[in-house]
């Protein structure tokens, strides 16, 4: 008689949260193998002067989509904007979206809310698009093109892959409206280089730190430019794994009333990238120092920020558009070093699940 298999150890807290992390320089390669999908879809919103770009998702799509407002401003020059869901699918206003591009954003493609928004909009005139992991979804159904993220499956509930590929995503798509795509699409094959070697560098040196935040329960995250998206999506990381209060911030909001919050236990990260917005960050992160708060510096700048306690460097990439794909990964280690320190599984956040089945 054989004797029965033995049980499987136990998961270590944020083992799935973990692996995900890891797994994004694959996820962002996935996502280039579409890239003649999003080529075609740019030129049909261009040819239909939907040049006006509206983002729906919630969560890390939400914060992806403020990358987005940039990557469309910056790239062919089209205004974008993270548009209400509420208005529309809440409210019944009856918006004309003619000449718009009406994206949605969601991992799973069964968010209720962003699908019905996204068939509103295309009753209302718009150019419909799911951006999402699942081609057979139901927003991929209610939407005129869809866009598969190719990031795969989650099993974390904290999303990384997917905000990663999400921000890829919007940048592709900008790049091929502008008619650059594919010098765009060879430079985040270069930044998926950069994230093989520093996720591996991250975690050895992430833990440490991460544990004088131990008993921290507040902290300001503060970025400009794109890299407000970054800080919106270090805050969500840090609120829902470790039970932070995580505030993002731009770097000029932190002097108007915040900033008379800082003391010695109110910690602030900041994302200091090589970009046009860098002198006001440095600023920014000078008035956190004469607050006497524990300052966190990162980025491909971070070693612009005079005085830092802490800081974690990231590589900078071939173009400053594409720090945002860089300066997120410190944040997404030292959520879950963190939770990992304060005895939480960043796998099992309280409350949470992965999709939100009603309106």
């Amino acid at each position: 008689m054989s004797s029965p298999e033995p049980a499987p150890p136990p998961a270590e807290p944020g083992e799935k949260l973990l692996a995900e992390i890891r797994e994004q320089p694959l996820a962002l390669a996935r996502l280039l193998e579409h890239e003649a999908e999003y080529a075609r879809v740019a030129a049909a919103a261009r040819d239909r002067g939907a040049t006006t770009v509206r983002m729906v998702g919630h969560g890390s799509s939400d914060n992806a989509a403020a990358f987005g407002v940039y990557a469309f401003g910056l790239l062919p020059g089209w205004t974008a904007l993270r548009d209400s869901i509420t208005l529309t699918v809440y409210y019944g206003a009856e918006l004309d979206m003619a000449g718009s591009t009406a994206l949605g954003l969601s991992q799973s493609g069964q968010t209720p809310d962003v699908v019905e928004y996204v068939e509103r909009a295309r009753r209302s005139g718009a150019f419909t698009i799911a951006l999402t992991n699942d081609p057979a979804s139901e927003l991929a159904d209610r939407a005129e093109a869809v866009l598969p993220l190719g990031a795969g499956a989650e099993r974390s509930i904290a999303a990384t892959k997917t905000y990663l590929n999400q921000v890829a995503a919007l940048g592709l798509l900008a790049a091929h409206a502008a008619g650059r795509g594919r010098a765009f699409a060879e430079e985040l094959r270069v930044v998926a280089g950069q994230l093989e070697e520093l996720i591996p560098a991250l975690e050895r040196s992430v833990p440490q730190i991460a544990l004088a935040f131990t008993f921290v329960g507040r902290m300001f995250v503060i970025g400009r430019g794109p890299e407000f998206a970054t800080a919106r999506e270090i805050a969500l990381k840090l609120l829902e794994t470790c039970r932070i209060a995580a505030e993002p911030l731009t770097a000029t909001d932190l002097a108007h009333g915040p900033v008379a919050a800082l003391d010695p236990l109110f910690p602030v990260w900041t994302i200091a990238s090589h970009d046009d917005s860098l002198p006001a960050v440095v600023e920014a992160a000078g008035r956190v120092r004469e607050a006497g708060a524990t300052l966190v510096a990162t980025g491909d700048a971070a070693d612009a920020i005079a005085g830092a306690d802490y800081v974690l460097r990231t590589p900078r990439p071939p173009s400053p558009l594409l720090s945002p794909l860089l300066s997120v990964v410190p944040g997404q280690l030292f959520a879950w070093a963190l939770a990992r320190a304060k005895g939480l599984d960043p796998d099992s956040p309280a409350g949470l699940s992965k999709v939100t089945l009603a309106l």
